[in-house]
Order: C-alpha cells, then structure tokens, then sequence
C-alpha cells in the first residue's frame, strides 16, 4: 500500500500541519489514503469525493482496520483534518468540501457501531492485510529453516549456488517458438540433432565461447552474458531495464553501451523477450540454459505445474516460494478448471488441520471465489480452525452467517498473525511499522493468552518484540508469559 502519491500526501500533510501549527494523525490519514486508493480507485488527492468517505468509512474501514468502536471519534478528526488539507491545498473545491464535512457529520455516529459489528470482521482481517499477503498480492515466500553451519562460506560458483526449479515450455511449444525467432531465418540451426538439442548447443556456445560480439555487438558485453543469463535464469520473472542497463554498463567499464540496441539484438536472437521496460529470458533460453546446467552436471530442478495438482499440491507449492506472477497465473488456471463449490471444497479440505500458514494461503484462494462457493464454506462452520473464515467469508458477501463470538475473534485475530510469522521474521522492520500503523490494540493483545491455538505463544512473543508502542508491547509480553503458563500446566 506504501505508493509516491500517498507517501508524499503524508509528508505535505505533516508540513501544512507544522505551519498551522495543527496537532495531525498522519498515521490514520495514511490509512484512509491506502485504503481509498486499493479499493476505491483514488491514485491522487483531487480524486476524494464526498462519496469517498462514506463507502471507505462505514464499509471498508470497519472490514480492514483494527479499530474498536471507541476510536471512532479519532479517525473522524483525521477525515476532518484530510478534508481542511483538501480544501485550502485546492484539491477540492470549497463546496465539494463543504459536502464532505456534511457526510462526514453523518457519519460520526454510526461509525463506532460500524466497528463494533462481528460481522464485518474487521480485526481479523485488518491484520491479513496490513501483514501483507492478502489474497497472495505479493509472493508467499517461506523461509526452509536455519542454514546449517558449513563452516566457510560457499562460494557463489554456478556448481555451489543451487538453482531454483523452473518452469518449462511444452516441447511442442518450443518448437514453434523456434520458427519465430527472427535469427533463425538468416542462420538456421544445423547438425544432425533435433531442432531443440541444436538450439541448446547454440545458446551453450554463445555463453560460454569467446563470440567476439557476434551477439551483442561488443566482445565485453559478450564475455558477461553467461552471468547475464544466470542471474535472469534464477530470478524467473520480468526484470527492469534499467537493472540490466546497470550491470552491462558495469561490464562495459568505461566504454559507453547502446542499450536498446543490445537488447534489440538479444530479442532478435530469441532469447530474451522485452515487455515495455522490463525484460525476461524466453522459454527457449529458459530450456537450452537448463540443459547447459545438466551437460555440466549441476543439479537444475523442473517446477511443477501447480495448476495441475490438487488442492495440496497446490498450497505445498506456493509455500515453496515462487514469484508473484507465477503464483497468480497457477492459482487462476487452477481455479478455471473447477467451480467455485468444488474448489472451495477442494481448499478447505486441504486447509483442514493444517498449520496456519497452509490454513492461511487456502482461505486467501477461497476469498477470490463468488457466491456460487456458498454450500462447500458453510459446509466448514463446524470445523473449529476454519469456521471464523467461514463466517466472514459469508458475511463478506452478505450471506446468512452465525455471529463470531469473542473467543473466535481472539482465535482468527492469533491464526493470521502465526500466518505472518515467517515474513516477520525476515523483515522486522516492514512487520514493526505495519503493527505501528494498525495493529491489534493492547485491550485485545491482553486476551490473545486465552487463545486455545498452538502458535499463540509465537504470535504474543513476536508483538513483544515487534511493536514499537512500548505499553503494547509489554502487554503482549505479559500475555505469552500468561499463555507459556497456561501449556505448562
């Protein structure tokens, strides 16, 4: 949610706040910029509207924000002073602000039961998405495990830095792509070998054979393309020019290089393809380096298509760890193969007593789904792990749903924080101002011990470490100590 626009609002904000000297909750009227922008389409601050503030308000802000129904008032004073921002800055004219206060005075008193209503889900679910994998937008990445001790540090040779799993090409697709590569036409492969075993021995002596700048029209350039290759090879996704740029240029030394032009060169010989101002390997070069990889001997795993495996497969997959983009395009062709009833079925079955990050990666799928996965969710209100997803996922869509009692609140609110652990734990600092924006209040925190969840204890001693309010944080110490003696008992 951390976008220029809103990040240089917040500064502006702060700096009319000092010349005022007006007291600003830049932290609330940060929320309310994010959260306006991911949901309601505001990407500048001309584009409030009076009807801005109602839908973000009374429907989204109770849904997304940690905010008992006391605070109410503070986040209505953080509107106020957005809309006084607004109006003298000249983004909105005096008489769209003069509305926005109208709704504003509207909205004051129904707020605090906004927040207050189970149904809305909102503390919960304000953790998931402040934490940060709502619906796998970024990549589920989790950590394997310590490193063991070897001793010296191992070299970064291709031979000691194992490769990721890639994704292949169908060999039918390959050979088609073959056709199209415009090099081909002028220099067609040869030998006795089928097409796709002399196209691995061509891109094999163009990265690793002294080609003169037969390739990119520099013998330097030519020289780092193994390096190139293999840094494009392990990253599997569209890479910015601009980064490419810089490495070659650091090749190039002193010499100045024609980018574009290198590119160009590199497109024409298929092997890699440029998207706008982002480049990738093409699955061709993606096959012929794997098969340059096994002639040498190194180990260069196939990934799966998670797209054809079953539920489990498919949530064992992405906790792997693989780019975003790879996810999305898996989960969505997944989920065309199957109606919205089977595939929650399918996810929830698999989600079923499964650890909180399985659980957590299911219920963000399930969340894509329409009412048509209705039966198959509340199928799963007896399951005492799935049922508070289960609650709101129907609540969400307006569905008949049992309320959530406060004893599930405090489960689900444990549940999505054990789901953040291993992103917390690999940046602190993203996880500590994300609980300084909108994390779980200390009234809450002090309950969190009662939770029968088996990652409790972690949740409670990772706040403690993490929250940089140091009455919060004491809190949740405070609670693990009361929740570790609970399980010794």
């Amino acid at each position: 949610m951390s976008i220029e626009w809103v990040n240089q609002a917040i500064d502006d904000l702060r700096a009319w706040g000092r010349a005022r000297e007006v007291e600003v909750d830049a932290d609330e009227v940060r929320l309310l910029c994010d959260y306006a922008s991911d949901y309601l389409n505001v990407n500048e601050l001309g584009d409030f509207t009076p009807e801005t503030f109602d839908e973000l308000l009374l429907s989204i802000y109770p849904r997304k924000v940690i905010a008992p129904p006391e605070s109410a008032p503070e986040t209505i004073a953080a509107a106020r002073t957005l809309v006084a921002f607004l109006a003298e800055g000249g983004r909105v004219s005096g008489g769209t602000a003069g509305r926005m206060r109208e709704r504003l005075d509207d909205i004051a008193p129904r707020l605090p039961e906004a927040l207050a209503d189970t149904s809305n889900f909102g503390m919960a679910k304000s953790l998931f998405s402040s934490i940060g994998p709502e619906s796998l937008e970024q990549s589920v990445a989790i950590p394997s495990g310590e490193l063991p001790d070897l001793g010296e540090a191992p070299c970064d040779c291709p031979g000691c830095t194992p490769l990721p799993a890639v994704r292949l090409a169908a060999p039918e697709d390959l050979l088609a792509a073959l056709e199209s590569v415009p090099a081909l036409a002028d220099e067609p492969l040869t030998g006795d070998d089928d097409p796709l075993t002399a196209w691995a021995r061509r891109v094999a002596h163009l990265i690793e054979h002294d080609t003169g700048g037969a390739v990119t029209g520099s013998a330097e350039l030519d020289e780092g393309l193994y390096d190139l290759f293999d840094m494009l090879y392990r990253l599997q996704v569209r890479v910015p020019l601009t980064v490419i740029g810089d490495y070659l240029d650091e090749i190039a030394g002193e010499g100045e290089i024609d980018l574009p032009a290198v590119l160009g060169r590199l497109e024409h010989g298929g092997l890699l393809r440029l998207s706008g101002d982002c480049a990738e390997l093409t699955p061709l070069a993606v096959w012929a380096l794997r098969e340059h990889y096994l002639s040498l001997g190194i180990d260069a795993p196939q990934g799966p298509d998670l797209a054809e495996t079953d539920a489990r497969g498919l949530i064992e997959g992405l906790l792997e760890g693989i780019p975003t983009e790879i996810a999305e395009d898996d989960i969505t062709r997944w989920l065309s193969g199957r109606d919205p009833a089977q595939a929650a079925a399918e996810l929830l079955a698999a989600a079923s007593g499964a650890p909180a990050v399985a659980r957590g990666i299911a219920v963000t799928i399930v969340d894509r789904l329409d009412a048509g996965a209705e039966p198959s969710v509340r199928d799963h209100l007896d399951d005492q792990e799935l049922r508070p997803h289960a609650i709101h996922w129907l609540a969400a869509r307006r569905l008949p749903a049992p309320p959530l009692t406060q004893d599930e609140l405090l489960w689900v609110s444990v549940d999505m924080l054990a789901l953040a652990m291993p992103a917390a734990e690999e940046d602190p600092e993203i996880f500590a101002e994300n609980m300084a924006a909108s994390g779980p209040p200390a009234h809450l925190i002090e309950e969190m011990w009662r939770v029968d969840h088996p990652d409790v204890v972690e949740v409670l001693e990772l706040l403690g470490r993490s929250i940089p309010d140091g009455t919060v944080a004491k809190a949740a110490r405070k609670a693990a100590f009361k929740a570790r003696s609970r399980a010794i008992r």
